[in-house]
């Protein structure tokens, strides 16, 4: 099915269920209102028959809970519902273009990475806020982390997962509105670091000790009330006994309790994430080889985080004043909850990184899969380890619309240098950031905008966009050399694809020229592989000298005094320059 026309059933189907499941919970809501006053109305009428009275009062009680559940349980399957509307409509507006209200990526771009700050990665309009779909911090920050590895390993690996998980888009989408529907306070990083570091307080006795304290509270209770002692004070002398022992270890129980009381939220969704994972079954290695992650013995991960949650709710509930007083005095309930909670982490503290790890995993995974059945026109790209770095026909650039997007072929050889000129807006800056997406986005293992590609993996270093900071006192010229500097010690350790955008524009046009073809000889004669795009047409001679370094360019055409733009790449020089022409279209000179 066409993803377009998936979306929009599935958002009629969905918003169907939820307008069904509000008028369930309406009518579950007039019906505990009807046993409410029926059994008030049974018990006024039967009040001189206690016996009648009572058991009407228990029955009235016992269908008004087993209502309530009902309607609790139908509420959280229309959110989850709802969740899955909100999921499908964003679909369909990404779809249509209108992705720029979503989170921009900012956090994560850095100046002083290989390129994130060049290419669009993250910002207003970038990559990043076109393609996530993450639900949790930690998937963002992992799927952020991902788009910036540039990492040459195991891409097919990782290609395979991104196939596999594209296809599940009904699974995908029910992880998603899972991982939305509860709001998390805790980073998990934090969880992990907490109960890494926690120190163990309650001694193992406390395993039987506080079901001992309830048994003989029970006895006395029994002794008591049968009159088998003649002291009734002694059940009164017991609760302070209880409250004794449990005042002992009171402080470091509240901290306990502090602390963990952030968690139940956490632990709660995920633990419907990893019964999501648990149950699915994954044929690609790298998507089996997380779902073991999270496999302990017998048991499942889910079933171990619900029982931890449920430890955390129990222990939560301390701060009721009769549970607090008579609980914690004669059943030490604070002990006993605060032991269970002791037991998990001792026992998981080391696995739980594994767990959130997973959980991460796969919602930043599911942002590529989504991606990938999104754009069922784009190609994974054949990955080969030696030839062409390049071998693309039909390369675009992957955010621009159909409509919009004029597609190129590229072939660039290993230890190749491409020399490009152009017109001012003719095209030369978008097809650098093209040529960055397609080696990203194959390191990354996600599709690409091209009709076909051969691609031997490399890593990426630009230089493209350089600042001058009054921060660090650093002028734009020193900014660049700075930069320049960075990408000849970076090719010295290993190799690089490198694109360059008119550099050392911080200088006189003398300085320049020179400057710019002794750094494109270095590049050159260090064996590197790239792209330089520059007005400096002087630059073009090197490619007399040295046969590693072709020529290419995209034209500007003035028809009818108008610009006009083909974006295609072309073999040669360019001879076209526009500058003075719009000085004179918009009247500047």
């Amino acid at each position: 099915m066409d993803h377009f026309k998936y979306y929009h059933t599935h958002l009629n189907k969905y918003k169907t269920s939820v307008k069904h499941l509000y008028k369930q919970m309406a009518t579950l809501s007039v019906l505990r209102l009807f046993v409410f006053v029926l059994a008030g109305f049974c018990i006024y009428f039967f009040f001189g028959n206690w016996p009648i009275a009572v058991s009407l009062a228990i029955l009235g009680l016992v269908i008004f809970l087993y209502l309530l559940s009902k309607h609790t349980a139908i509420k959280r399957q229309r959110d989850f519902n709802k969740a899955l509307v909100t999921i499908n409509e964003e679909e369909i507006k990404i779809v249509n273009g209108d992705f720029h209200d979503r989170d921009t990526g900012l956090e994560f771009q850095d100046p002083n990475h290989f390129y994130s700050l060049d290419i669009d990665l993250f910002g207003h309009g970038s990559f990043f806020q076109c393609i996530n779909r993450t639900s949790i911090n930690e998937g963002t920050g992992l799927l952020a982390h991902v788009l910036k590895a540039n990492n040459v390993h195991d891409i097919e690996k990782r290609q395979n997962a991104i196939k596999e998980l594209g296809a599940k888009i009904e699974w995908r989408q029910h992880y998603s509105a899972n991982a939305k529907l509860i709001h998390v306070e805790t980073p998990a990083k934090h969880i992990v670091n907490w109960l890494k570091q926690h120190n163990i307080f309650l001694p193992k006795v406390m395993a039987w000790f506080p079901l001992v304290f309830s048994v003989m509270t029970i006895i006395l209770f029994l002794v008591t009330v049968l009159g088998l002692v003649s002291n009734q004070a002694l059940i009164g002398y017991w609760l302070f006994v209880g409250l004794g022992v449990t005042g002992f270890y009171v402080k470091k129980i509240n901290n306990l309790a502090s602390n963990s009381s952030k968690l139940r939220d956490t632990f709660r969704q995920y633990a419907a994430l990893l019964d999501l994972i648990e149950k699915e079954t994954f044929t690609s290695s790298l998507l089996v080889e997380k779902q073991k992650l999270i496999q302990s013995g017998d048991q499942q991960a889910s079933t171990i985080f619900t029982s931890f949650s449920k430890s955390l709710d129990a222990l939560d509930n301390r701060n009721n004043l009769i549970g607090a007083i008579f609980g914690n005095g004669y059943f030490l309930t604070n002990i006993k909850n605060s032991y269970k909670i002791e037991r998990w982490i001792d026992a998981y503290r080391t696995k739980a990184s594994d767990w959130f790890e997973v959980v991460a995993f796969f919602d930043a995974y599911n942002t590529l899969g989504n991606y990938a059945y999104n754009q069922p026109s784009f190609t994974f790209p054949k990955i080969v380890n030696n030839g062409a770095i390049i071998k693309a026909e039909g390369l675009g650039h992957p955010l621009l619309s159909k409509e919009k997007r004029v597609t190129s072929n590229l072939f660039i050889d290993n230890e190749q240098f491409f020399i490009i000129t152009g017109a001012n807006m003719a095209g030369k800056s978008t097809f650098l950031r093209t040529v960055s997406l397609h080696i990203v986005m194959a390191n990354v293992g996600l599709p690409i905008c091209a009709k076909t590609s051969i691609y031997s993996p490399v890593k990426l270093i630009t230089s493209m966009r350089t600042t001058d900071s009054l921060t660090d006192d650093s002028s734009y010229f020193f900014s660049e050399l700075t930069r320049l500097k960075y990408i000849v010690n970076a090719i010295q350790k290993e190799s690089y694809f490198i694109i360059l955008d008119e550099i050392l524009k911080g200088t006189n046009s003398t300085d320049k020229a020179i400057g710019s073809r002794k750094f494109v000889e270095k590049l050159v004669a260090s064996k590197a592989t790239g792209i330089i795009a520059t007005h400096d047409l002087s630059l073009c001679e090197i490619s007399n000298a040295l046969q590693q370094v072709k020529n290419y360019y995209f034209d500007a055409e003035i028809v009818n005094d108008e610009l006009h733009f083909d974006y295609t790449l072309k073999t040669g020089i360019c001879k076209n320059m526009n500058a003075s022409f719009l000085l004179k279209k918009m009247e500047i000179i």
